[in-house]
């Protein structure tokens, strides 16, 4: 069997805690490119424009595993290019992360509201991977699974690229147990416990998701925790980990999240952030039997949802006693609850950063 051969390392290193962008030259079987500079020209040409792409050749942008490319290289098919793309200006989410536990293998962040896990769009730099690798000079972090942007809370994180497989499969899996905290309108007709199934899609590019008929693909149980005046909190428990979930199956009960720019329908102003209003989801707790070691581990969340509270903005985590049969815990920011426990699983992720 031939063996596949080993992508070299970048040659270039991050940059505002982003890894620079890869492309490898495809076969050219037409002869249609004498140098790397036409290949170059004419794949990002549309993108950024032909005379973009020749200052970034002039100004060594461009890199080889040898070095610097000035685009005048004959063209080689299989050949390896990286650069670091423009990042546009971003609004800084004035948020922080919380750091809930830290060890040699995984780090456990509190996410706040508005902040993406992985670049994606618009968001490239304010993202929870790119700080966490800033802040914490961890430059191969990478995260196990994906927490929707408007959604707050629990993220695992895996420190050494080796064992990010290892528990990416627990989420794929489902062998993570996830439990969320809502504020949502209180309806004493909507009866309560309830498990819901229904068929939803998403479909890029368009910002809602929507059920449809057919086989169900997601899966929530929703649970009234207390009740408010006008006002619940709920216990979302996802068996599935569907884009926007949670989120359509609460509307779906009659039940819309507070703050929710997008369920029941897309407000004019769903492209833009007001970050004294966060959605009012949270992912709180998360609990599963560590692949490595075989531990139960069980996190919680130190983050509050303001409508529940007496504050305008979510609080940040607070500090919290270190469970004393865990390993040692680098004591980087204020951190949540971490414990013990097992179970089942939500999302799987991967970076999403590609090209310009």
């Amino acid at each position: 069997m031939r063996r596949r051969s080993r992508t070299p390392g970048a040659p270039l290193a991050q940059r505002d805690g982003i890894d620079p962008v890869r492309v490898r030259l495809p076969a050219d079987p037409d002869g249609s490119w004498a140098t790397v500079g036409d290949h170059l020209r004419d794949r990002f040409e549309g993108a950024i424009g032909a005379e973009r792409v020749g200052a970034m050749l002039r100004e060594g942008r461009f890199v080889g595993a040898e070095g610097a490319l000035s685009g005048a290289e004959a063209y080689r098919a299989g050949m390896f290019v990286w650069f670091h793309r423009d990042f546009a200006p971003e609004v800084p989410v004035p948020f922080e992360i919380g750091i809930v536990y830290r060890d040699e293998r995984i780090v456990i962040a509190d996410k706040p509201h508005f902040l993406a896990t992985t670049p994606r769009g618009r968001h490239i730099t304010e993202t929870a991977v790119a700080r966490l690798r800033r802040d914490l000079s961890l430059p191969a972090l990478q995260p196990a699974h994906r927490l929707d942007r408007l959604t707050a809370g629990l993220v695992l994180f895996v420190v050494r690229p080796e064992d990010r497989g290892t528990y990416q499969n627990l989420f794929s899996g489902r062998r993570v147990r996830k439990e969320y905290e809502a504020v949502a309108p209180y309806d004493p007709g909507v009866g309560l416990p309830a498990t819901v199934r229904s068929r939803i899609v998403k479909e890029r590019g368009v910002i809602a998701a929507r059920e449809e008929a057919g086989e169900p693909n997601a899966e929530s149980r929703i649970e009234l925790a207390e009740r408010r005046g006008g006002l619940g909190r709920y216990r979302l428990m996802p068996v599935t980990g569907r884009t926007h979930q949670l989120r359509v199956h609460m509307n779906r009960l009659g039940l819309p999240i507070l703050h929710d720019p997008v369920y029941p329908v897309v407000l004019p102003e769903a492209g833009s952030d007001d970050f004294a209003e966060p959605l009012q989801l949270l992912a709180r707790v998360m609990e599963f039997s560590d692949p490595v070691d075989g531990r139960a581990r069980r996190f919680e969340s130190g983050l509050r949802l303001e409508a529940w509270g007496s504050g305008s903005r979510p609080t940040p985590p607070r500090p919290f006693p270190k469970d004393p049969g865990a390993p040692p815990q680098t004591p980087f920011a204020p951190q949540g609850r971490s414990s013990s426990n097992a179970g089942r699983a939500d999302m799987p992720n991967a970076d999403q950063h590609q090209g310009f």
